[in-house]
C-alpha cells in the first residue's frame, strides 16, 4: 500500500507489486497458517473426544511437518511418541494446539513462551463465555503471550484448516475442499454444518478458521493475513461480536480494496443479539452502527447464508456492476416479473433500454417480442437468438448488468444455448448473471455455464438479489477509490481555539448538558450557520432583544439542566409584540419549577419553503462517535428517515451519507420546488464531522431542526443540544473514533537551504492530484532507485493505485509530504515520505523519495527525522527498511540520523535500523 520512496517496502500488501522487491517476509500468524512442527497439547485415545480428534486430523492429513502429542499420562498417543510437555520436545514447534481444561490454559502459555512456540490455537471452552472467573484467566494468557511474543487464536474455537497446504488443526469431522475463499467463523458449530454444505456444493476453501473469543488474533489480523494470501481470492466471515472494530475496520479498508470481504452478522434483533452476546462474552454492538461501518469499509454484508457464498463465487468470477440498471432476457414472461419484483424491491432498476438498443432487437426479434425490459425474446427462442440478444443487451449503454432466464419449453435447447453463451463469460466489461430453471433437463447446460465462469441460479429473483447485492458492493467501493476533496478554507474557520473555550467553559461548572446559546456558539466556531439567539434574563432584556431582532420572534427556555424545551413548555412562537414577549417570558418561568435561567430570544423563520433536517452526533460502545443526517422536526422518531456514518467525513462520504436517505430526493427538488444547496449541505456535514472529532469531550449533538431552503445561506440551524462527557472522566478515558481523523500535530513547516520555506504535513486522500504531477517530475534513475526496476509511470499514476496510496488509515501508516509554494498559488509536492507498521510487530519499515530537483537539499533527511518523531509518539519499538546498495546516499541520510546500516553478504539490499 505505501508509495514512493527510494527506500523499497517488502512486506506491504501484494495488490501492489511494485512493493514486492525482496521477497515476502515471514508473517507472526505463519506460525498458525504454515507451521512446520506441530504440538496436540491435550493429545487423548479416549475414542470421541477433542484431543484425540485434533490428533487424528493432524496425522491424517499431511501438511508437510511433524505431530507432537504431549500428554503427561502417556508414552504414546495414537501409536505416536508423546511427550510430558512442550519443553521436552526436542524439536522447534511452530503451533501448538491446546485441549486442556480451561485453569490449566495460563500455565501451559507459559511453557510454550518458554519453548519458542510462536503460534497456538485454543480450543478450550470456559473462559469469558462463563463469567469473570474465566475473563480472568483471558487476561493472564494475553499478558503471558504479549511477554513471548505468541500469536493465539481462540479460545473456545473449532481450530483451523489450510485445506492448499493439508493442515487440519480442528476436531471436525472432515477436511474441507481446496478452493479460493477463506471462510472464518466466530461460531464452530455453523463452521462444521457449512463444512457438510460445501461438500454437497462442491465449494472449496483456501482456509477454514474458527476464530473463537478473539482473546488475541481478530478481525482485523485474520483479514490482513488472508488479504496478503496468495491462496485466498475471496474472504468470508460469520461474525458475532466485532471485538476491536478499529482494527477490522483498518484492515478491512485495506484489503477490500483487492479482495472482496462478504459478512453475515448475527444479533441483527435484540433477541439474537443477546443470544450472540452469552455465547462470545462480547457486546454485538448497534446493527445500524455496524452497517455503517461495514459501508465505510468497503465490506458488503449479506443476510443469508447462501448469499454469502453466491457473493464470494460471483465477485471472483464477474466485473462488478457501475450502476444498478439490470437488463432482464427471458423466454417466459412469468420469471421476468418475478425477477423485476426481486430487482425493485432490493433498490434495483430495469434498465431503460437506449433507442438504439430497441432498433437493434427489432432486427433480431419477432415482432412479438415485449419491447421493454423485461426483454421477452419468446418461447421459440432458440441458441442463436439467446446470444444475438445477450449481444444487443451488453452494448446498451444504459445496463450496469445482465441477467438471462431460460425455461425449459418443448422447443428450448438448454445445452446449445448455455455453449452459445460460454464466450461471453468473461469476456465481458459487465456481469452476466444466468437462470437456468428445471431440474435435469437444463443440468448439461448449467454445468456448462458455471465451468466456463457464468454463474447460474435456480431461480430468477435469486439472481436479481445477487445483483442487488454486486450493484451495492461496487457503491460502497467506490468511496474507497474516488479522489475526494475538502471544503474550501474560510477565514478562521474552524476556530478551534474558540470551540475549545466553549466546551471548557461547560466543562469545568461541572455539568454535562450545555445551553442552546452555548451549543449554537459551538457550531458557528466550526462555520455551521446558526440563528441568533441572544440570552434574557430578565423580561426587559427579552423585550429589548425582540426589539433589536425584530418581530415576529421565538422565545425559548434558557437552562443548563433542562433538555427538552418543548417538554416543559418552555417554546413560544410567533411573539409579535412587546407584550407577548413578556408574557411568554413570564410563562416559561412559571412553567419551569427548576432550571430556569432566563429564555432566548431568536427571530421566527418562515419554513415554508423549506426542510426539517436534523444533524447529530452519539456514542456507540464499539465504534465511539457515530454521525446522523435525515429527516428531522418533531417527528423524527416517527419518520425514522436516517443515516449514520462514521467520522470524519470528506465531501464524497457526507453525500453518500444524504443519498442514503428518502429526505434526498426531495432535497434535489420536487413538483416545482427549488433544489436544496447541496454542495452546501456537503460542507456542513464535514465540518460538523470536524467538530465530532476534535472536540473528544462532546457525547452528544442534536441538531434538529436544521433548516435547509433554496437558495445561496438556505442552511440554518435553528436549535441544538451538546451534551458533555462527565467531568469526573478524564481526557485520556474519552472514546476515540473508530477510524483515526487526520493527524493535525504532525503539520510543521522546515525552512530548506536557501531560507524557503516548505510545509511538512500528513497526506491527504485529495493529494491524488498532486501526486501525479511529483511522479511526472521523477527521472529514470530516481524511480529505480525506490521500486528496485523501471516502473512505468502509467502504472505509477493509476487511480486506483493513487487512492490507496493517499485514502490511508493513519493508525497502520504515516505518510509526510514536503510541499513547497509555487508562483501559481498551487502548493506542489517535492517529497514523500512514508512509515508502515509491520503486522504482528511493534515496528515500522520507513520509505521516502524526493523529486531530483530537490534532492541534496535537506528533504529527504528532515522527512526522515520527522518520521522518527512519528514513530517514537506513536509508541513503535523500532524503524527499518531496505535500501539498494547503489542508493549511497540515502544510506548517508540513515546513518546521520542514528540508523544502523547493514552491508554485506553481496545482496542487493542493505538493511537500515534503529531502535527507538
Amino acid at each position: 500500500m505505501p508509495d514512493s520512496s527510494s527506500v523499497p517496502s517488502d512486506t506491504t500488501p501484494t495488490s501492489d507489486p511494485s512493493y514486492d522487491l525482496v521477497g515476502s517476509r515471514r508473517q507472526p500468524l505463519d506460525a498458525i497458517f504454515e507451521p512446520k512442527n506441530v504440538a496436540v497439547i491435550g493429545a487423548s485415545e479416549s475414542p470421541g473426544s477433542v484431543g484425540r480428534t485434533l490428533l487424528w486430523n493432524l496425522v491424517s492429513n499431511p501438511f508437510g511437518g511433524t505431530v507432537f502429542p504431549v500428554n503427561p499420562t502417556r508414552d504414546s498417543v495414537l501409536g505416536i511418541e508423546a511427550y510430558e510437555d512442550i519443553g521436552a520436545v526436542e524439536a522447534d514447534v511452530d503451533l501448538a494446539v491446546i485441549a486442556t481444561p480451561a485453569p490449566t490454559v495460563p500455565g501451559i502459555v507459559e511453557q510454550c513462551g518458554e519453548a519458542g512456540v510462536e503460534g497456538l490455537v485454543i480450543v478450550s471452552a470456559g473462559f469469558r463465555e462463563v463469567g469473570e472467573e474465566g475473563a480472568a484467566l483471558e487476561r493472564d494468557i494475553k499478558d503471558i503471550a504479549r511477554t513471548h511474543g505468541i500469536r493465539i487464536v481462540g479460545p473456545n474455537c473449532l481450530g483451523i484448516m489450510r485445506p492448499p497446504n493439508g493442515l487440519n488443526a480442528t476436531f471436525a469431522g472432515s477436511m474441507a475442499n481446496e478452493g479460493d475463499v477463506a471462510f472464518v467463523s466466530q461460531s464452530g458449530a455453523l463452521l462444521t454444518s457449512i463444512l457438510d454444505w460445501s461438500f454437497r456444493e462442491n465449494v472449496g476453501f483456501s482456509s477454514f478458521v474458527s476464530i473463537g473469543s478473539m482473546l488475541d488474533v481478530d478481525w482485523g489480523d485474520m483479514i490482513e493475513y488472508l488479504g496478503d494470501d496468495p491462496k485466498t481470492e475471496s474472504i468470508v466471515l460469520y461474525m458475532e461480536s466485532i471485538g476491536n472494530a478499529r482494527s477490522f475496520l483498518s484492515a478491512a479498508r485495506d484489503v477490500a480494496q483487492s479482495k472482496p470481504i462478504i459478512v453475515i452478522k448475527a444479533g441483527r434483533t435484540d433477541a439474537a443479539a443477546e443470544a450472540a452476546a452469552s455465547h462470545t462474552g462480547t457486546l454485538t454492538g448497534s446493527d445500524a452502527v455496524l452497517n455503517a461501518a461495514f459501508r465505510r469499509s468497503g465490506v458488503l454484508r449479506v443476510d443469508d447464508i447462501n448469499d454469502l457464498f453466491y457473493m464470494a463465487e460471483v465477485l471472483s468470477k464477474q466485473p462488478r456492476p457501475e450502476g444498478r440498471n439490470l437488463t432482464i432476457l427471458t423466454n417466459a414472461g412469468g420469471p421476468g416479473v418475478l425477477a423485476t419484483d426481486a430487482l425493485i424491491g432490493g433498490g434495483g432498476e430495469l434498465t431503460p433500454i437506449s433507442e438504439d438498443a430497441t432498433d437493434a432487437f427489432d432486427d433480431i426479434l419477432p415482432g412479438a417480442w415485449s419491447h421493454g425490459n423485461p426483454v421477452d425474446i419468446l418461447g421459440d427462442a432458440d441458441p442463436e437468438r439467446y446470444a444475438e440478444s445477450l449481444e444487443v443487451a451488453a452494448n446498451d449503454e444504459n445496463s450496469d448488468g445482465l441477467l438471462v432466464v431460460l425455461t425449459p419449453q418443448a422447443m428450448t435447447e438448454p445445452t446449445k444455448t448455455a455453449e452459445h453463451l460460454r464466450p461471453y463469460a468473461r469476456d465481458n466489461d459487465k456481469p452476466i448473471l444466468a437462470s437456468w430453471m428445471g431440474g435435469d433437463a437444463v443440468a448439461s447446460g448449467e454445468n456448462i455455464l458455471n465451468e466456463s465462469g457464468l454463474p447460474t441460479f435456480a431461480y430468477p429473483d435469486t439472481a436479481a438479489r445477487v445483483f442487488n447485492h454486486m450493484w451495492r458492493y461496487s457503491y460502497n467501493l467506490r468511496a474507497l477509490y474516488e479522489t475526494p476533496s475538502l471544503p474550501e478554507d474560510e477565514p478562521g474557520l474552524p476556530d478551534r481555539e474558540a470551540a475549545a473555550g466553549i466546551v471548557q467553559d461547560t466543562h469545568e461548572s461541572g455539568r454535562v448538558l450545555m445551553t442552546e446559546h452555548a451549543s449554537k456558539e459551538l457550531l458557528a466556531a466550526y462555520g455551521i450557520p446558526t440563528v441568533d439567539s441572544p440570552v434574557a434574563e430578565t423580561p426587559e432584556e427579552a423585550v429589548a432583544a425582540a426589539q433589536e431582532i425584530g418581530y415576529p420572534v421565538v422565545v425559548k427556555l434558557h437552562s443548563t439542566s433542562i433538555t427538552h424545551k418543548s417538554d416543559v413548555g418552555g417554546v413560544h412562537l410567533g411573539l409579535t409584540s412587546d407584550a407577548d414577549v413578556e408574557a411568554a417570558f413570564a410563562q416559561v418561568e412559571n412553567n419551569v419549577a427548576e432550571g430556569f435561567d432566563g429564555v432566548t430570544v431568536q427571530p421566527m423563520i418562515d419554513r415554508s419553503d423549506g426542510y426539517e433536517l436534523i444533524i447529530g452526533s452519539s456514542m456507540d460502545e464499539q465504534f465511539g462517535p457515530v454521525l446522523l443526517f435525515g429527516s428531522g422536526g418533531q417527528l423524527v422518531e416517527v419518520y425514522q428517515d436516517r443515516a449514520l456514518g462514521l467520522p470524519p467525513l470528506n465531501r464524497t462520504l457526507a453525500r453518500r451519507m444524504m443519498e442514503q436517505t428518502q429526505i434526498y430526493e426531495a432535497l434535489q427538488g420536487v413538483r416545482g420546488r427549488e433544489p436544496v444547496d447541496l454542495d452546501a449541505l456537503e460542507t456542513l456535514l464535514v465540518r460538523f464531522s470536524q467538530l465530532v472529532v476534535e472536540q473528544p469531550r462532546v457525547k452528544e449533538i442534536d441538531v434538529n431542526p436544521l433548516l435547509a431552503r433554496p437558495g445561496d445561506d438556505g442552511l440554518l440551524a435553528l436549535d441544538a443540544r451538546v451534551v458533555l462527557h462527565p467531568y469526573t472522566k478524564d481526557d485520556d478515558e474519552l472514546p476515540t473514533p473508530a477510524i483515526r481523523p487526520y493527524p493535525r500535530q504532525y503539520v510543521g513547516t522546515h525552512a530548506m537551504a536557501d531560507s524557503e520555506e516548505v510545509t511538512i504535513r500528513p497526506i491527504r486522500p485529495e493529494d491524488e492530484p498532486k501526486l501525479v504531477t511529483f511522479h511526472e517530475r521523477l527521472s529514470e534513475r530516481s524511480v529505480y532507485l525506490r521500486y528496485a526496476n523501471l516502473m512505468k509511470l502509467e502504472q505509477r499514476v493509476a487511480h486506483d493505485r493513487l487512492a490507496r496510496i493517499c485514502f490511508i488509515d493513519y493508525d497502520r501508516e504515516m505518510a509526510l509530504v514536503a510541499e513547497r509554494p509555487t508562483e501559481d498559488g498551487d502548493d506542489r509536492i517535492i517529497g514523500v515520505g512514508r512509515l508502515t507498521q509491520q503486522p504482528g510487530r511493534n515496528e515500522a519499515e520507513f520509505a521516502m523519495l524526493v523529486i531530483d530537483e530537490y534532492q541534496g537539499e535537506g528533504i529527504g533527511t528532515e522527512l526522515l527525522r520527522r518520521l522518527v518523531e512519528v514513530g517514537t509518539t506513536e509508541g513503535l519499538d523500532r524503524i527499518t527498511a531496505d535500501i539498494l546498495q547503489q542508493n549511497h546516499a540515502m544510506q548517508r541520510v540513515c546513518e546521520k540520523l542514528g540508523f544502523e546500516v547493514v552491508r554485506g553478504d553481496g545482496r542487493e539490499m542493505v538493511q537500515a535500523v534503529k531502535t527507538l
